[in-house]
This record gives C-alpha cells, sequence and structure tokens, in this order.
C-alpha cells in the first residue's frame, strides 16, 4: 500500500474547489483544504467537488486502446507504451498502477468525507438542509460503489464468480500501518450494493447539468453493467430497460449531416473540404458530433467534467496523441487499421466520421506499402477538444447505447436472437439506423446463438472505441462470439510482432500493482494468475 498510504497518513488533499456544487466550470483555486475546518454542510460540498475533480476513467481508456486492437502504433511515436502495445504486461507498469492508485484514492477521498459528516458535521434539522446534506453522502457512496466497481473489472479474474478473489476493502480511514488483504468478490459487492441503495434513495439531482455528477439515472446504468459483468442478465435487463426509460435521453441520431456528406467512406479528406469543416467545425449542428466535441450531453448518462479553464484537469486526448487529435498534433497512436477498415464498411455510419481526424492520410496499399507508418495515419479523433484547450473533453462514463448493448446481451442469454422485437437482431438495428445518416439498415439475422454474440461484440466495437470497453468485452464475450482481438499486420512497427492473444490468457485480467506489492507484502500471495 506503499502509495496508498500517502493519501491515508495525510489529513490534506490537493482538490479543485468550486464556487458552487452545481456548477464545475467555475474553479476558485487549487488548494489544500483541511479536513478539520470542515464542519458544515458547505464544507462537505467543497470537499464532495474536490472527490469528483479526481474520479477518472482516462488511464483505462489509454490501456484499453492501446492493449487491444483499437490502435495502431503512430507515426510521432517515439517508444511510448510500445512494450503495453505488444502485450507485455508486468506488475510495474505504470497504467496499471494508476488504475489501481486512482481508484482507492476516491474510496479513500469518500470515506474521509463521510467520516467527517458523522463526527464534525452536524445533522441538519431543516427539511432542506438535511435534503442536501443527505443527497452529499449518496454521492459519495455512490461514487466509492463507482470506483470498487472499476477495481473488480480490472483486478478480479472472474466477476461471476462470488468466491473470487477481488480487492482490498474499506469503508474507514485506515491507519498508515494498516496491511489491507484482497477479499472475495462477493464482500465487495455487498458494500457496492448497500451503497448504490443508499444512493438511490437519497441523492437529489444537481439543478446545472445533473449529467455530470451523481443521478438516479447514473446509479441505475452503473448497476445495468455491474449485473451484467457479474452473468446476473435478470437484473441487468431489468436496470437497462430502467435507464432507457426514465434516462430523459434518446439515442444520439447521425442526422442531420451537412450537404455534401461522402459517399465513400475510404474517401481523400481533400475531395470533400466543405463537408469536412461543417461536420467537425464548432459550428457543426450534427447531433453525435456535438456530443463528442461537448457541445451538447446527447444520449449522455453520466460523464466527468473536464472544463477549459484551468491548467490541473487532465487531458484525455493525450492518451493517444501529443499536441492535438489531428495530423500536426503527433499522433502516438492512430486509429488501428482493422478497426477503420470496420468504421468505414457501411456507408452512412457518422460513427467512421466522428472518430477519425480529416487530416489522416489513407493508403490504399497501406497493406504492402514499406512506408505504411508515414503513408497512412488515422487520426484518432474521438476527443477533439474543447475550445480554449484541444485535447481536453468531458469523460463519457455511461451513455444509452451501452443500455441498448445491455439489453441486446440479455437477449441473447435468452435465446430472443432474431425477430424485428424484444432480440438481439432489433436491439442492434435501432443502434445501426440511429448513427448512419443515409437511412433505416437492414434488420440483423443471426444463424445461431455465437453468431448474434459476435453481431453484439462487433458493433460495440464501433460504437464504444476509445472509451474503455473493449479490454473487458473481450474478455467477456470473446469465446462467447468465437472472436479474438482483431489486429492488422501494419498496426505495428515492427513487421512480425503479435496481432492476438488467446482469450482465455492471464493478461485479460490486470496485475496488482509492484506499487502495493512493495508496501503491502502480504498481498503479494494474493497476485493474480500468471504475475508471480
Amino acid at each position: 500500500m506503499k502509495r496508498i498510504k500517502l493519501i491515508f497518513i495525510s489529513s490534506f488533499f490537493t482538490m479543485f474547489l468550486f464556487s458552487s456544487c452545481e456548477d464545475a466550470y467555475n474553479i476558485v483555486q487549487d488548494g489544500e483544504l483541511n479536513e478539520s475546518a470542515i464542519t458544515d454542510i458547505s464544507g462537505l460540498q467543497s470537499y464532495l467537488n474536490g472527490t469528483y475533480a479526481g474520479v477518472s476513467t482516462s488511464n483505462q481508456i489509454g490501456f484499453t486502446g492501446k492493449f487491444t486492437d483499437e490502435c495502431s502504433v503512430g507515426r510521432g511515436n517515439g517508444g511510448q507504451d510500445l512494450n503495453l502495445h505488444r502485450f507485455f504486461l508486468l506488475t510495474g507498469e505504470q497504467v496499471v498502477s494508476d488504475i489501481w492508485f486512482d481508484n482507492y484514492q476516491t474510496i479513500n477521498r469518500c470515506n474521509r468525507l463521510l467520516r467527517m459528516a458523522n463526527d464534525q458535521v452536524p445533522v441538519p434539522t431543516d427539511p432542506t438542509q438535511l435534503a442536501t446534506y443527505n443527497s452529499i453522502l449518496a454521492q459519495a457512496r455512490a461514487l466509492r460503489a463507482f470506483s470498487y466497481f472499476e477495481l473488480l473489472t480490472y483486478f478480479s479474474t472472474d466477476l461471476k464468480d462470488d468466491n473470487a478473489l477481488g480487492v482490498m476493502l474499506f469503508t474507514n480511514v485506515p491507519a498508515a500501518s494498516d496491511k489491507l488483504p484482497r477479499v472475495a468478490n462477493g464482500l465487495v459487492f455487498a458494500q457496492i450494493e448497500d451503497d448504490l441503495n443508499y444512493a438511490f434513495a437519497n441523492v437529489v439531482p444537481s439543478a446545472t447539468t445533473p449529467y455530470k455528477f451523481v443521478s438516479k439515472p447514473m446509479i441505475t446504468a452503473l448497476r445495468a453493467r455491474m449485473y451484467l459483468y457479474r452473468g446476473n442478465y435478470t437484473l441487468a435487463k431489468q436496470y437497462a430497460q430502467d435507464a432507457i426509460a426514465t434516462a430523459g435521453v434518446s439515442l444520439t441520431l447521425a442526422n442531420p449531416v451537412p450537404a455534401g456528406a461522402p459517399t465513400n467512406p475510404f474517401a481523400i479528406p481533400s475531395a470533400t473540404t466543405a463537408w469536412n469543416n461543417s461536420f467537425y467545425g464548432a459550428t457543426t449542428t450534427n447531433p453525435y458530433r456535438r456530443m463528442w466535441a461537448d457541445l451538447a450531453q446527447g444520449e449522455i448518462i453520466w460523464s466527468l467534467d473536464r472544463p477549459a479553464a484551468g491548467t490541473t484537469w487532465e487531458n484525455v486526448a493525450t492518451q493517444f496523441t501529443t499536441n492535438s487529435s489531428n495530423l500536426a498534433g503527433s499522433p502516438l497512436f492512430e486509429v488501428g487499421r482493422a478497426l477503420f477498415n470496420k468504421l468505414g464498411a457501411t456507408s452512412g455510419d457518422v460513427r467512421r466520421y466522428a472518430n477519425v481526424d480529416p487530416t489522416s492520410i489513407y493508403n490504399v496499399n497501406y497493406a504492402t506499402d514499406p512506408n505504411y507508418i508515414a503513408t497512412d495515419v488515422i487520426v484518432i479523433d474521438k476527443y477533439p477538444g474543447k475550445t480554449g484547450f484541444v485535447t481536453r473533453n468531458d469523460i463519457k462514463v455511461f451513455r444509452l447505447s451501452e443500455m441498448y448493448f445491455i439489453l441486446a446481451e440479455c437477449y441473447a442469454s435468452e435465446g430472443n436472437i432474431n425477430g424485428a422485437t424484444n432480440s438481439v437482431a432489433s436491439v442492434i438495428k435501432q443502434i445501426k439506423d440511429a448513427r448512419n445518416f443515409l437511412g433505416a439498415q437492414p434488420l440483423p439475422v443471426y444463424a445461431d446463438a455465437t453468431a448474434a454474440w459476435a453481431g453484439i461484440l462487433a458493433e460495440r466495437r464501433l460504437e464504444l472505441c476509445f472509451e474503455g470497453f473493449r479490454y473487458i468485452d473481450m474478455k467477456r464475450l470473446g469465446t462467447l462470439a468465437n472472436q479474438t482481438l482483431d489486429r492488422d499486420p501494419t498496426d505495428d512497427q515492427i513487421t512480425g510482432s503479435p496481432l492476438s492473444i488467446p482469450n482465455n490468457d492471464y493478461r485479460f485480467t490486470l496485475p496488482i500493482p509492484l506499487d502495493e506489492i512493495n508496501g503491502n507484502p502480504g498481498i503479494a500471495a494474493q497476485q493474480n494468475p500468471g504475475y508471480n
């Protein structure tokens, strides 16, 4: 627990302080907050705001893109994360430590807030103030639950087994001398469910931009994902349907698009300059592009706010690029060629354009060109930046499309794979229809259950690329779909680099980080298989 203890032994932590709990755009300053000085609701709210600022899935996004088949090595790469891209995954890998540490940091902050609320802040008697007080606690417990679920997702070998080793569990503020063991998944999930029950019963929606704070729809979406990963399709289906019905958003459409949209998904960008300027520009009217450029909520259920103002916020685009998400930005990793070919396989699919910057270079002879690194440069544009900060975007954690995919998996588990309603095929068609600006798409027909699982996995690959899903999706669905990681031979700078690993490979679970083992030696005996 070497790194985590640095947080435990301090009664201060660096945080972003906002002038209003409702508006994360108005940053007052970066600083330190003395916990002993927090004696009222206002102080608790400031502490909660700082906790929100530290919640992140950016490392998961970067790791997943580089480790799986989402990325190829960029022409601006000078050796960054190449070992990771080539499937070398060790206990000392920095991103593994970061995922572990970031989530435990959030858990620790939530525990501290709850302790302060219990020990230092009088419970209000005024009904309005009491509702605010309870909502602060509810949000802290929901963030704690989310962080524990993220840890289980990446560090437990089998989320469907309650007896499998999970992660360290604590709801107090441990002492510096504490050395905590990993506990069974079931114990951690019990705490998550307790937290979410309390949070759902007590959270009050934010008055502005509620989708950037914990809300009932966020909790419902988290439950749907959690039960899906646990293999409880009955509850996953229930919560996915609840999210679709109550989140207050609908699938973001591909229309309208500017006039002159390309009919060839592999068209040279210069041939459609006017369309590119209209589609990618700051005044774009395309709903799907506006969602990714943080110009509209679209179908987002919960996102992590990353304002353009302030220099200490993380910049998610720098997981893949150096300076900006265009050709001049010196891309470290690019859209994998196999993924790009699939994005462009259907004319009118808006995801082909929303994920790929128009300054990209396409080489139709990339497969045989020895200089493909320089002549086939497909720049990731999922995170196009905001006005004033070209590498920074809000991090979209839950979107409505994921709830539809969860519903599709539940139908697949029931054997309802074909048909115009209540089936895998009908759900996948809904997503394909929403994403295509040329019109409705054919209803899929799957030959068998394996084909249906493959259809779900394929559509998730297109829709959720560069959002941190592919690594876990392959672990969950690869065998059911009879699919493996699917890299193109040109996705690396070195010919002959590995293109895949087996679906049952131990590297589909992260190792307990070396930093944790060094500070907490007893946990070394609980290391995940393959890393000893």
